[in-house]
């Protein structure tokens, strides 16, 4: 196995040239311009200093480009992540304390190595049990009580909880002690960063820059909020008329540092990392797969975990909190042109030079302003026209999406989650163990067949050919015994009944059980039982039982040679000479590739 299957840097480094270089840096300027603000705010927004973000937006990347398999993902602190890490500390430590940061770098190493252990298991198909409308309602759930736990920062009042409805409570309470100067920050932050969200591209190539050139400035709209609301309130001294600061910030590179080793602090604090880790391996897979595939290129889910594993693990052992790979950052580097992740790695080189050099011109930065920009920044992620669609198409993964949405904002980030998993659980049983099956027939002139319910088909009334739309398993077994059975006492002249298992991939233990119990009550009743087109690696774990000795029909290639053999075989029972494969040919092996 080639090395570079563990270790993706070794796939494009030895292509590395003067033109990718000179891309890769161009890309990073731009998202270094772009993660400063970012990395700020969502420290905030996770209760934490803000040079935590900063310092988890360092080791990080540069661990990524090494281990991660996508070319342009770029990864540090995002909301939802920075939510998660704020409900899961803040009701055990106090915000900004001590203790607070030390569970958020332990958080972090938590998080890592469960991602790395997962992606060395090849444990990626996890992530599968959070379905597309859990994700969805949680992201935009998420969005709203993001967006409302950064109202109190725009109004200049004091207020806490976790989730929307506790949020809105504190603020309608202290709405008679809002902050004149601070709203008028935060308020004039706000409307500039929409409006240039909005107006700015368009602006600026009808002034004749290219629509590329134009779009990549507009992203750069946060800085130039920052640089003008922190000149305004170090020039009018708004921080002595009660503005929020971010206040002076540690210079220097993080020093690495040990998790706790306190055992009880990683039981209380193991179901919030493996939520972190899950969720945030979703969105960056996501976000990687969809610029991948806009290069022609492919991404490694189980590498992706071992990637954001130790850029975790880098984030904890350098005193930052979780990562994961950002939307806007990543599309931003992507449009910027980044070839390779070493655009990442030199993104952290340029956030280490901001460290060092621009943290005493930070201090007068209003935490309004960055209220403003995580605001602006979680907008994108509500998609509330989502319900709406999900609605119209599925009832059941409406419930699930709205029951993630609805716990999220009234309870907490967690319980949202865990809802959502659970009922995407509960309803795929739910769905799976009542498969859909039907009654098919002949189309007049073909050898095709469908469902008797919906086409005008040939039916012949001693043969029943029943499709099995599911694998069967333990959860649903019992129906199709059920169902058969059904049919039978439905149809007295039934001499043959043909499963056909065009979509069975998989017949387990349980349902194998179910199989034999058919098959002998369809003998005791007189009936035969058949199989049709049944896939090889199906007819392959078969062949390892005895129920191919004791089935009483045969098995057959295609529904058609079905067809064919028992028509009239009330009056021949032993069918049409060689159109099927008895059992015992079956177990010679005659038939194991069946496709």
């Amino acid at each position: 196995m080639k090395l570079s299957r563990f270790l993706p840097v070794l796939a494009w480094l030895p292509q590395y040239d003067r033109s990718t270089l000179s891309r890769d840096l161009l890309a990073a300027v731009i998202v270094t311009v772009m993660l400063i603000p970012q990395s700020l705010a969502y420290a905030m927004l996770a209760g934490l200093p803000p040079q935590v973000g900063l310092y988890a937006s360092m080791l990080p990347l540069v661990l990524y480009a090494v281990f991660g398999s996508s070319r342009t993902l770029s990864v540090g602190p995002v909301a939802v992540s920075s939510l998660m890490t704020a409900a899961a500390l803040g009701k055990l430590f106090e915000p900004g304390s001590g203790e607070y940061i030390a569970g958020a770098v332990l958080l972090a190493v938590m998080s890592g190595l469960m991602l790395v252990l997962m992606g060395v298991f090849r444990l990626g198909f996890l992530a599968n049990f959070l379905s597309h409308p859990v994700i969805s309602g949680f992201i935009t759930a998420s969005g709203l009580v993001i967006a409302a736990s950064q109202l109190k920062h725009l109004l200049g009042v004091s207020n806490g909880g976790h989730n929307l409805l506790a949020l809105v409570g504190g603020l309608y309470e202290q709405l008679g002690d809002v902050h004149g100067p601070t709203l008028a920050i935060g308020a004039g932050a706000l409307v500039f960063l929409l409006a240039a969200r909005r107006y700015l591209q368009p602006l600026l190539v009808r002034l004749g820059l290219a629509p590329s050139t134009a779009g990549m400035l507009s992203k750069t709209a946060p800085i130039l909020a920052v640089v003008v609301t922190t000149l305004v309130t170090w020039g009018l001294r708004l921080d002595q008329a009660g503005v929020a600061v971010v206040g002076d910030i540690p210079g220097g590179l993080p020093a690495l540092v040990m998790p706790s080793l306190e055992m009880s602090l990683w039981q209380q604090l193991a179901m919030s990392a493996l939520l972190i880790s899950i969720v945030g391996f979703v969105e960056s897979v996501s976000v990687g797969q969809t610029l991948a595939a806009k290069r022609r290129q492919r991404i490694d889910p189980d590498q992706e975990l071992v990637g954001l594993g130790a850029a975790n693990l880098g984030a904890g052992f350098s005193g930052g909190m979780p990562v994961t790979g950002g939307f806007s950052r990543s599309v931003v580097n992507f449009d910027a042109g980044a070839e390779t992740p070493a655009a990442s790695a030199f993104t952290a080189v340029g956030i280490a030079l901001a460290t060092l050099l621009l943290t005493p011109a930070i201090a007068m930065l209003p935490v309004a302003t960055l209220a403003a920009t995580i605001i602006v920044a979680v907008i994108s992620l509500i998609d509330l026209p989502a319900l709406v669609r999900t609605w119209r198409y599925s009832r059941a993964d409406f419930l699930a999406m709205l029951a993630t949405i609805l716990l999220t904002l009234s309870y907490s980030v967690e319980a949202g989650i865990m809802a959502g998993v659970g009922l995407s659980i509960g309803l795929f049983l739910y769905r799976t163990s009542r498969p859909h099956s039907a009654v098919v027939g002949r189309v007049p002139g073909t050898e095709h067949f469908r469902n008797v319910c919906r086409h005008e088909v040939e039916t012949r009334p001693e043969m029943a050919m029943l499709r099995v739309d599911e694998s069967l398993y333990f959860a649903n077994a019992r129906f199709l015994e059920d169902r058969v059975l059904e049919l039978v006492s439905a149809r007295p002249e039934l001499s043959n009944v043909v499963l056909v298992c065009p979509a069975v991939n998989l017949i387990d233990a349980s349902a194998l059980e179910s199989l034999e119990a058919i098959n002998e009550r369809l003998a005791d009743s007189g009936v035969r039982l058949h199989l049709s087109e049944v896939k090889g690696p199906v007819m392959d774990r078969l062949q390892g039982t005895s129920f191919l000795e004791r089935l009483t029909g045969q098995v057959y290639l295609t529904s058609f040679q079905a067809w064919q053999a028992l028509s009239g075989s009330a009056a021949h029972p032993g069918g049409t000479p060689g159109s099927g494969v008895p059992a015992e040919q079956v177990l010679a092996g005659d038939v194991s590739k069946n496709p």
